[in-house]
């Protein structure tokens, strides 16, 4: 039994707390985009973006190209280390 818990244990210290940590940050970051910050979507797009609401964020791509992608969707901002 005792094996079966340290395994349990670290499993949890080397998978599931560093991926729960990851996940906290994205949700600061994502929480505090504003207007005017550069972002490089989960599918690799880079854009600034031009409006924030609850359920979207609107990005400019090109001049007068805006796309609206999900909060969620935003990986990191242009000039932030790339999580690892």
């Amino acid at each position: 039994m005792m094996p079966l818990i340290l395994i349990f244990v670290i499993f949890y210290f080397l998978l599931l707390r560093p991926q729960q940590k990851r996940a906290k940050e994205h949700e600061a970051m994502v929480a505090a985009l504003k207007p005017g910050d550069e972002v490089v979507t989960n599918g690799g797009i880079y854009g600034k973006i031009t409006r924030v609401g609850e359920d979207a964020i609107t990005v400019e791509i090109a001049e007068k190209v805006r796309v609206r992608v999900t909060p969620a969707s935003v990986s990191r901002k242009v000039g932030d280390e790339p999580t690892k």
